[in-house]
């Protein structure tokens, strides 16, 4: 269960504690070091996640980034790369993994703050404590910041659900084929690849 983080706070004259809302610069600057989101100006601290997990993001790093590097793409980034899906107040996500093209975000582009780009393609794993709600609180902020398309790989079914702002999610199943030739145009993977 997610704890809200509170930095310090402020009294607004009525003796009321108030949580000061962060910026995502601000966030990736106090908290870049923890498992935490920003939602909405707030730290909310997120769980450590196991072997299982981890596994998987390897996998979908690996098989997306040799695709990727072989036809000069863009970034693919890892490790809970810091996102930017709203501002005013901010929130921020930590993606599983993560592409976006060069043509968003040149090579010689990358900096140690938050990313404020909306990526091409975000990956999901989701883990055994999320529940789907959140889940898909986060798969729709990330579809209304501009992201083109999200990946959540459910380990359970060992299915993957493919998320788009301009159409319904479909969903593929572990011997099924995972294209994505809006944004991928040539690759093809088996989904159960992502879980071995």
């Amino acid at each position: 269960m997610s704890t809200a983080a509170n930095p310090t706070t402020t009294s607004p004259g009525n003796g009321a504690a108030v949580t000061p809302r962060l910026t995502a610069e601000e966030f990736v600057e106090r908290f870049g070091d923890r498992r935490a989101d920003l939602v909405r100006g707030v730290v909310v601290e997120t769980p450590m996640l196991g072997s299982a997990h981890g596994k998987i993001c390897y996998r979908v790093a690996l098989l997306f980034g040799q695709f990727i590097e072989e036809q000069s793409l863009g970034h693919v980034m890892i490790n809970d790369t810091t996102v930017v899906v709203a501002r005013d107040p901010d929130t921020a996500r930590g993606a599983d993994v993560l592409f976006v093209r060069y043509e968003r975000l040149p090579r010689d582009a990358l900096t140690s703050g938050p990313l404020t780009v909306p990526p091409d393609l975000i990956v999901e794993v989701r883990s055994p404590s999320e529940r789907w709600i959140d889940l898909l609180e986060k798969v729709a902020e990330s579809l209304q910041a501009g992201v083109t398309v999200v990946l959540v790989l459910d380990p359970p079914t060992r299915s993957a659900t493919v998320y788009r702002s301009d159409r319904r999610q479909e969903v593929v199943e572990a011997e099924e084929a995972l294209t994505l030739p809006d944004i991928l145009p040539g690759f093809s993977v088996r989904v159960g690849q992502f879980f071995e």
